[in-house]
């Protein structure tokens, strides 16, 4: 590492202190407490987000029965969620790339904790589906700024794991949705299981305290509306890509989490109590899962990471959809979610790493719901495929199906590991290290 102000004599010393420096900072510069109140606030909001998007997952039955309706109606209503989630991301994203990361994080947070609450008073089905899509316009603008922000901030070397602890905040929001469903609704009902989802709006205040603007957004902003439109259609043929392979992403997730409850209830006859505990459990196994892949891939690579996930994953599907014995259940639904939001623990940085700068704010985070939305049917197809087979049978063939073909994808991509922003050259060997 040579610097032209660097005498001979210092140029050692130098070296030294930027290393310390690098293993102290984020690549903005900053110090560890700003990019760790990033990396907190995005977590939480991320978490917060997916908890209320997995209220209806666990209560999907009880739902369904208030409203007079059949599962698959309220199946439907996850795929609206999911449908929406683009238009969130679309709108938010420009915000983010035009007037910075923080304002328009603050402001989704507070939109869709107030939505949440609403779907909790909804009378009648009709009501609850327009609800229902417009929370997916919150839950699609929060992971685009959130990670834009994070990422920007946290230090190269370190981007992989942390990418998988941010990640997995949608394991832990699924996790509080079913602790939530264990202790609330046997009391109460579904319907305030929702009021808790305001808590969010909370987060906002410690967003406006404590996190500040991202110095990468504020070196490489666009000055105009026309420029950022221009930096965003010369990047197509990458937005395409990231499309695809967030498509493929979602139908990996969403195929095996949003009916996998009303599998365990319906199909093996657990209860709801029952249903919960075991959902526990495979969160934690998918929490972990994001950390240690996220940890392998800051070693190994983003996309051996993914693709390694992928594959194991392949091999826990007769334990998750068929095991004879509720243990064997349990231990498959564990070691399949492990794999599962292991590979997602990679997204993150992956995404984030291909995006240029200037567009980090819109373009991975549309992309990513463009692939949500067209992957959001997939609770839906499940729903019903299972009335011509079995729910083991709908969701084995779905799985072993998107694995492969995530993987393929995910393997056939670009890569730019450990880059850093506001440079766009990835960090020297020793840094990387």
């Amino acid at each position: 590492m040579s610097h032209d102000r660097d005498t001979p004599m210092s140029e050692e010393r130098h070296a030294a202190i930027s290393s310390d420096h690098q293993a102290a900072t984020a690549d903005d510069g900053r110090a560890p407490d700003d990019y760790v109140s990033a990396l907190v606030a995005s977590f939480l909001g991320w978490t917060l987000d997916a908890f209320d998007f997995f209220l209806v997952v666990v209560a999907l039955p009880s739902i369904a029965r208030d409203f007079h309706i059949d599962n698959a109606a309220i199946a439907l209503s996850i795929a609206v969620t999911l449908g929406f989630r683009p238009v969130g991301a679309f709108l938010f994203g420009l915000l983010a790339d035009r007037y910075g990361r923080r304002l328009p994080l603050m402001i989704d947070l507070v939109f869709f904790s107030v939505i949440e609450v609403l779907s909790g008073f909804a009378p009648d089905f009709t009501t609850f589906l327009v609800l229902r899509a417009l929370f997916g316009i919150g839950m699609g603008a929060e992971w685009g700024v959130g990670a834009s922000l994070a990422m920007e901030k946290v230090p190269p070397r370190w981007r992989g794991v942390l990418s998988g602890l941010l990640q997995e905040g949608y394991a832990v929001g699924y996790l509080l949705a079913a602790v939530c469903s264990y202790f609330v609704f046997p009391r109460w009902g579904w319907r305030p299981m929702f009021f808790i989802g305001g808590l969010p709006a909370l987060l906002a205040l410690f967003v406006r305290a404590r996190v500040k603007e991202s110095a990468v957004w504020e070196k490489t902003r666009h000055q105009s509306w026309g420029s950022l439109g221009r930096g965003i259609a010369s990047q197509w043929k990458l937005f395409l890509y990231i499309t695809l392979l967030m498509t493929m992403m979602n139908f990996i997730s969403h195929g095996t989490q949003d009916m996998y409850p009303t599998f365990l209830r319906e199909h093996r006859g657990f209860s709801s109590q029952q249903k919960d505990v075991i959902v526990v459990i495979y969160s934690v196994g998918a929490l972990l899962g994001g950390i240690v892949f996220g940890f392998l891939s800051d070693r190994v690579g983003r996309r051996r990471a993914i693709v390694t996930a992928l594959l194991l994953a392949c091999l826990m599907i007769p334990l998750w959809a068929y095991a004879p014995t509720t243990p064997l259940l349990v231990l498959g639904a564990f070691l399949l979610q492990f794999m599962v939001q292991g590979a997602w623990g990679v997204i993150p940085a992956h995404i984030t790493e291909l995006s240029p700068d200037s567009v980090r704010g819109f373009l991975p985070g549309f992309a990513y719901q463009c692939g949500v939305l067209l992957a959001g049917s997939v609770a839906y197809i499940e729903a019903v495929f299972a009335r011509q087979t079995s729910f083991a049978n709908a969701m084995a063939l779905t799985a072993i199906t998107v694995f492969i073909l995530g993987a393929i994808v995910a393997g056939l991509g670009r890569e730019r590991s450990g880059v850093i922003f506001a440079q766009g050259a990835p960090p020297p060997e020793e840094e990387a290290a």
